[in-house]
């Protein structure tokens, strides 16, 4: 409690879906000073803008979420504007920490940054040892650059800059949008919906072979906080669950879950994505004790309550 009285934190995304749980959490550990910029205001892409936030606000500690992120198909209909709003977002946000004196940066990653055939479960050593999955390389390669960059800061200029690599996030506050929402998400609305309407089908991409592993939304706030606690070194750190779960079993789980009773088609045309996800969590553990703590399916039935709550507003 004591690390966060004094801070001035910057929190960019900190009006999504995983940066409102890391805000909420900042104020529960009795962090007062917590300015969380929003895209309107100030555009984090541009170079101004950024140094008129840090001019005005004085940071002692950025953590930076804010990432422009989607499922296969968005990855593959924008791959221009993944790569680049991703890597100069990074880029110019981490050369101003450097410029104003900031006395420490958290950067979140991607799991997307690892090559495509990582062995499983994967290490952070694994991460340079080959090219990321083609649908989403744009961004992971963006996003692993951000990596480099801290490092080097580093090395030349002393800035204590750290980087989180967190696995496929889920949980209320979600992006339930079908063009841009990731898979669980997106599951969860075709089920609900397709029960809803009283559909015979729904249908689902790939051939449900690959694998995923999941965190829960609250549980990787909880991991970033600690880690800006407690870990000062330069190599990346994975967040995650440690568990693996087909998609092919997901669909059938979430079917489940949301009472959905009718048949699941698979569109083997439509792309898979990496073969296989499944992170190493050991160092996350050992050097800043985090571990995920909330169930798989005690997180799938609050997302989907969440969700099924949002529609009775509508």
């Amino acid at each position: 409690m004591s690390f966060w009285s004094d801070q001035r934190v910057i929190v960019t995304g900190g009006a999504g879906f995983l940066g409102s749980f890391v805000v909420e959490r900042l104020r529960t550990r009795g962090c007062r000073q917590i300015v969380v910029p929003r895209s309107r205001e100030c555009d984090l892409r541009d170079r101004q803008a950024l140094r008129n936030l840090f001019t005005a606000t004085k940071p002692t500690l950025v953590i930076h979420l804010a990432a422009v992120v989607g499922g296969i198909g968005a990855n593959r209909e924008h791959p221009g504007k993944f790569f680049y709003d991703n890597a100069i977002m990074g880029i110019e946000l981490i050369e101003q920490t450097r410029q104003c004196g900031v006395g420490k940066l958290v950067v979140a990653g991607t799991i997307c940054a690892y090559p495509k055939f990582t062995p499983v479960p994967f290490k952070e050593d694994d991460l340079w040892n080959g090219y990321p999955e083609e649908t989403n390389a744009p961004y992971g390669i963006a996003k692993k650059a951000l990596l480099v960059q801290c490092q080097a800061y580093r090395q030349e200029y002393g800035l204590n800059a750290i980087y989180l690599l967190p696995v496929n996030l889920y949980g209320p506050r979600d992006n339930f949008d079908p063009a841009s929402s990731h898979v669980i998400p997106a599951l969860i609305k075709k089920c609900v919906d397709a029960r809803q309407r009283g559909d015979k089908f729904i249908e689902c991409w790939g051939t449900g072979s690959a694998t995923r592993e999941f965190l829960y939304v609250a549980d990787a706030a909880e991991g970033i906080l600690l880690a800006a606690e407690r870990y000062n070194k330069p190599e990346p750190v994975n967040l995650g669950s440690g568990m693996e779960i087909s998609i092919r079993d997901l669909v059938t789980l979430i079917a489940k879950l949301t009472g959905f009773t009718g048949e699941i088609r698979w569109d083997a045309t439509k792309p898979d994505g990496q073969p296989r996800r499944c992170l190493d969590v050991t160092r996350a553990e050992r050097e800043f004790g985090f571990r995920a703590q909330t169930p798989f399916e005690t997180g799938l039935r609050e997302t989907i309550r969440w969700y099924e709550s949002q529609q009775s507003t509508q």
